[in-house]
């Protein structure tokens, strides 16, 4: 894909993407709190689950869940739907545009993660993303009624697979992006699927007058609590590419995992906040023990100190490193044919340059090594090791 076209598309679609989120989040957040705040009270129908009363806008709001009689049934009713296919299209054209359509899929390929080709990483992670919540559904579909608790032990051995595997597998900042894909993939795939065709049901049981049939009801809000427990891990996984010690370090698949169960447990507080006296606790366990894991796991190594003589390394050495590895990226006109510009207004064309971003050459490409991207331009270690000697030797550029 042209460079420019590529741009605007990332954009506009990210833009889109973002919108779009917020709004699922946003209702699947409100809705969940709702129903576990209803309360009952005398004057109700027997239909009904419970009310609530709510101040917002200047205005006093009351709901009710109920189920209707024909005779009851509105003549607008509204859905939410769109949001989450909204936000599911063009999560998937992101993921299109940003690692499939650039460089033939080199983003997704690290050969210091694994020895693959490019046209395996992508049909990997299009296998990863689909293939994922196949196995779902189909687990869900088998064992949701007779056997919920073995659905939920297979769902999380799903999920601990693909946070194992796929780390090892693609570049890291790929890796991430594509497990959360998956859970994004599970979570649309649940509202298309299974949700709105239970409320289409619903709605046509209750046009005809049939008898409540509330397994529509429950079916619709497992789907939903899945969802529910799949979105703070969710919104990690789609902001984790702007931080690189988090994917890029050997305990990845670690990290990954801490993100994902703390999100969860986090998601779970939320749930039971009101009705169990020590969540409070239980949320400060969770946050200090997850926040001491990530920290011990995603610090970046420091610099092995020496009392040896440090070596005078000479520009021009390093210069020819970063020409070669670096510019191709980080120019004013990158060679890259999948860049329209540096990325991040990052260059590395002058000595004056490089010696401007020395510190970040030091955490990205000596510690850290998670640059260049997925090592496209194939740094050494020893290419690495000569960086870090200058620096340490002053970072001279005469």
């Amino acid at each position: 894909m042209d460079p420019n076209l590529r741009e605007l598309a990332d954009i506009i679609v990210r833009w889109i993407h973002v919108i779009a989120g917020i709004m699922w989040v946003g209702n699947s957040m409100l809705f969940n709190w709702l129903d576990r705040n209803l309360e009952q009270r005398k004057g109700l129908s027997p239909k009904s689950f419970g009310e609530i009363w709510m101040l917002h806008s200047g205005a006093y709001y009351q709901v009710e869940k109920k189920m209707l009689r024909p005779e009851e049934y509105p003549k607008i009713l509204h859905w939410f739907k769109w949001q989450s296919y909204t936000t599911w299209l063009s999560g998937i054209s992101l993921l299109l545009i940003v690692y499939y359509a650039s460089g033939g899929g080199s983003y997704l390929v690290d050969t210091n993660v694994s020895k693959i080709s490019p046209d395996f990483a992508m049909d990997f992670g299009l296998g990863t993303v689909f293939g994922g919540f196949i196995v779902y559904d189909v687990i869900w579909r088998v064992l949701g009624k007779r056997a919920e608790k073995l659905a939920t032990a297979l769902t999380l051995a799903l999920v601990a697979a693909a946070v194992w595997f796929v780390p090892h597998v693609l570049e890291g900042r790929s890796a991430f992006i594509h497990v959360g894909a998956m859970l994004g993939t599970i979570m649309a795939g649940n509202v298309f699927l299974h949700i709105v065709p239970s409320q289409r049901e619903l709605v046509l049981a209750t046009q005809k007058g049939s008898a409540d049939d509330l397994s529509l009801s429950k079916h619709a809000k497992q789907r939903s609590i899945h969802n529910n427990y799949f979105t703070f891990p969710l919104i990690f996984l789609m902001v984790s590419n702007h931080f690189p010690s988090t994917f890029s370090g050997k305990y990845s698949s670690v990290v990954l995992a801490v993100f994902i169960v703390t999100g969860a447990l986090i998601r779970h507080f939320m749930n039971i906040r009101f009705t169990w006296r020590p969540a409070l606790a239980y949320l400060g366990v969770t946050m200090v023990v997850s926040a001491c894991t990530i920290f011990f796991l995603c610090r970046v190594p420091k610099a092995e100190a020496t009392a040896a003589p440090r070596e005078k390394i000479a520009f021009s050495r390093v210069e020819l490193v970063m020409q070669t590895r670096c510019v191709p990226c980080h120019s004013h006109k990158p060679s890259d044919p999948s860049l329209m510009a540096p990325p991040n207004g990052v260059m590395f064309e002058t000595p004056e340059q490089i010696k401007g971003y020395v510190d970040k050459i030091k955490l990205r490409a000596v510690m850290s090594k998670n640059m260049p991207q997925g090592n496209k331009t194939n740094m050494t270690e020893e290419e690495r090791d000569l960086l870090g000697k200058w620096i340490l030797g002053g970072a001279n550029i005469d």
